[in-house]
């Protein structure tokens, strides 16, 4: 059985072509600049040499079309006939309060998608533009929606629900989401392997830093609180994101600076956070390396990141209880350890002990303990894989085997499971 994992996004549409029989990937890759010109697609296939082809992509449907001949069409195909593809998994940013786990795609379930995209209005609709074109170019196979959200459902009331008028919760949603949920659902159920337990009996932080940073308090192995909100644009400092601030900065700035709504959305979302406090760099290595020839407001920005890092460690302790362990993960929170050790510095008293050369010394793409073999909390780095996650989700709805993510056996929550 072969499954197509697709993550379409507002410019771009990501892909990755799973063997589930051999439990390998036959080939991923990329379209990037879809719908604003100069398009082009990349894709990886192991053993060959990486492929590109300049393409103008205008729309979804353009893109995937590029994708399906780039995978039949000679001399970058790996398939003899794109009806040898099962199904096609397709992230979904925004589930609402619709979706607590990934679903088969009928026209119940795209109206719901669509009923919600005021949510999350930058990421549904190109999430909706991908389903529909599979529909259109490949009607025969199954189509699986997978939701950022689906992971933080089982939050309490008390942690989703907003200080702000009741109605607005009530006739608009307005209330704590989350997202990044598939790469806290998989390192989580790492974690718990690793600690030598079944998730229903961990208690976790998890920290997904990257360009976009969110972390999830887990308690027996749901999710009961997480930073990110009604959209991605609450909680930690993120590459171009501002992450928590006082509610009243942007009207007051609307006003100093004549602003438009617009203008102040696309300010909080694509040139604030580290971009904000560097005025170069969302790359933290860039920052890093500037911060570490001199450059001051680099150094800020670390300190500024890793700070509320630290804040967010501290208060999710108080929520969750009695903590198992902490868990980086992401690009930063994989390949930083500078960043984890920042964040990590000064957490003795609550029982986090880290091994400074172990952390320096971690090696790209493992998944280790940092922590000291004595700390009471373990601190794992555990490299995600939500693309598995996708994977496993279609190919159990399609063989009927699915269930929640507590009682479904997810090949890399269980103990002899090697990550490649």
């Amino acid at each position: 059985m072969l499954i197509l994992a697709l993550n379409c996004g507002s410019s771009s549409v990501k892909y990755n072509l799973f063997d589930w029989a051999g439990k390998q990937t036959l080939a991923k890759g990329v379209v990037e600049r879809v719908m604003i010109g100069e398009s082009f697609i990349t894709q990886s296939v192991p053993g060959r040499e990486d492929y590109r082809l300049e393409k103008d992509c205008p729309d979804h449907t353009t893109a995937i079309q590029l994708i399906i001949r780039t995978l039949t069409e000679a001399p970058s195909a790996v398939l003899d006939n794109i009806d040898a593809i099962s199904a096609v998994g397709h992230r979904v940013v925004h589930g609402g309060e619709k979706f607590t786990r990934s679903v088969r795609i009928d026209e119940e379930v795209l109206a719901a998608i669509r009923s919600v995209q005021h949510l999350a209005p930058l990421h549904n609709p190109p999430n909706i533009a991908g389903i529909e074109a599979v529909q259109n170019i490949l009607p025969q196979v199954v189509n699986i929606a997978i939701f950022d959200t689906a992971f933080h459902q089982t939050m309490p009331r008390h942690a989703y629900i907003y200080a702000l008028p009741y109605a607005w919760y009530e006739q608009y949603g307005v209330r704590r989401y989350g997202f990044h949920g598939t790469s806290h659902l998989y390192v989580s159920k790492r974690a718990a392997a690793l600690l030598g337990k079944h998730a229903r009996d961990c208690n976790l932080i998890t920290m997904h830093i990257g360009n976009g940073v969110s972390h999830c308090a887990i308690r027996n192995g749901i999710s009961i609180d997480t930073s990110m909100g009604l959209t991605p644009l609450e909680g930690a400092v993120m590459g171009t994101r501002c992450g928590d601030i006082d509610p009243a900065i942007p009207h007051f700035m609307m006003k100093m600076a004549d602003l438009s709504p617009d203008e102040m959305d696309r300010l909080l979302n694509k040139k604030s956070g580290v971009l904000g406090i560097t005025g170069r760099y969302t790359d933290r290595r860039d920052i890093i390396q500037a911060a570490e020839s001199g450059d001051e407001r680099c150094q800020l920005s670390l300190e500024i990141e890793c700070y509320r890092l630290r804040k967010y460690i501290g208060a999710y302790l108080a929520a969750v209880g009695p903590l198992d362990a902490i868990v980086f993960t992401a690009g930063v929170g994989e390949h930083s350890w500078l960043i984890r050790q920042m964040a990590l510095q000064h957490l003795e008293h609550l029982g986090i002990h880290f091994d400074k050369q172990r952390n320096r010394d971690l090696a790209s793409g493992l998944e280790a303990a940092i922590s000291s073999p004595d700390s009471p909390i373990k601190v794992f780095v555990i490299p995600t894989n939500e693309e598995l996650v996708f994977i496993e989700d279609v190919a159990a709805i399609l063989d009927g085997s699915y269930a929640d993510h507590m009682d479904f056996a997810y090949s890399f929550a269980h103990p002899d499971y090697k990550p490649r």
